[in-house]
């Protein structure tokens, strides 16, 4: 991508994943090498495909990297017993869930059984919690907030002192935590959600908007102000005419003459994804390993 407006996540999860062979390589050299742990229940399709992605980028970096595949029949018992398991394993250093597990299994009960020193998605009420007081260095950040928060540092710097962000969508896996890495930046915060009355003059006020509402170009152009940054965290499948096609959360053609950066997708937040994911089971591997 030769446009400077496009913030291509796919250049800058290349170069973090490059840091993280490098890194991986000197702990190796230590005697330490990066364990990943991947449990999938059920065959769900995306999530195969997902899981496939993950086991062969955790390969490229070096990792030791597990995929335990459980059948959709797999009780609570067993889901949980195995994740215990992983828990003691001293070759693991990172153990993601796969999302979404099959009806009738907790999930929230089987995340919150990781133990949040290997809670690479970091989603146990341990990170979030240090997270939400202000504890960045101390906790492991969910992986599409914190690729996100790499983005909008590379283009408008470690300090976001007097820029207004506006983060739509409150959810515990993007928008609350997206929410509190700003904070942390100093950035003041707006949180907006299906609730929120008058949305479109709330993004106009904003230098950074962060859209993770799960809505196809559910934001316009007419609601961005001149200027703004824009990360789309949104993946949408929708029809064009005969064939199917990705769209975020923003109407990226519209957005896109009004700001000053956008991601792109595909090809924005989520190589970013992956790319976290690989550096927090790093950052889990020096940690333990000390």
């Amino acid at each position: 991508m030769n446009d400077d407006k496009i913030i291509s996540g796919k250049l800058a999860a290349s170069v973090l994943i490059e840091d993280v062979k490098r890194e991986t390589a000197a702990l190796a050299a230590r005697g330490i090498k990066p364990g990943l742990a991947v449990v999938m229940v059920g065959d769900d399709p995306a999530s195969t495909v997902y899981v496939t992605s993950k086991g062969r980028m955790a390969d490229d970096c070096g990792f030791l990297s597990r995929t335990y595949a459980l059948d959709a029949k797999s009780n609570q018992a067993e889901v949980i017993e195995l994740v215990k398991t992983l828990n003691d394993d001293d070759e693991i250093h990172g153990i993601l869930i796969q999302l979404p597990l099959p009806a009738g299994l907790d999930a929230e009960r089987v995340i919150q059984t990781v133990t949040p020193s290997k809670d690479v998605d970091g989603f146990s009420e341990i990170n979030a919690g240090r997270l939400a007081i202000g504890s960045t260095g101390s906790t492991i950040v969910p992986c599409t907030p914190a690729g996100c928060a790499l983005l909008i540092q590379q283009r408008l710097g470690a300090d976001l002192s007097g820029k207004r962000a506006i983060v739509i969508g409150r959810s515990n896996i993007v928008g609350k935590p997206m929410a509190q890495l700003l904070l942390a930046a100093n950035a003041t915060v707006t949180i907006a959600h299906s609730r929120t009355a008058d949305l479109p003059s709330l993004v106009r006020d904003a230098d950074i908007v962060v859209a993770a509402v799960g809505r196809p170009e559910f934001v316009k152009g007419d609601w961005i102000k001149p200027g703004a940054l824009i990360i789309d965290v949104g993946i949408n499948r929708v029809s064009r005419g005969e064939k199917k096609a990705l769209v975020g959360d923003v109407a990226y053609d519209e957005c896109y003459a009004k700001a000053s950066a956008i991601t792109p997708v595909p090809g924005g937040v989520g190589p970013m994804t992956i790319a976290m994911l690989m550096k927090n089971t790093l950052e889990a591997a020096r940690r333990i390993g000390r």
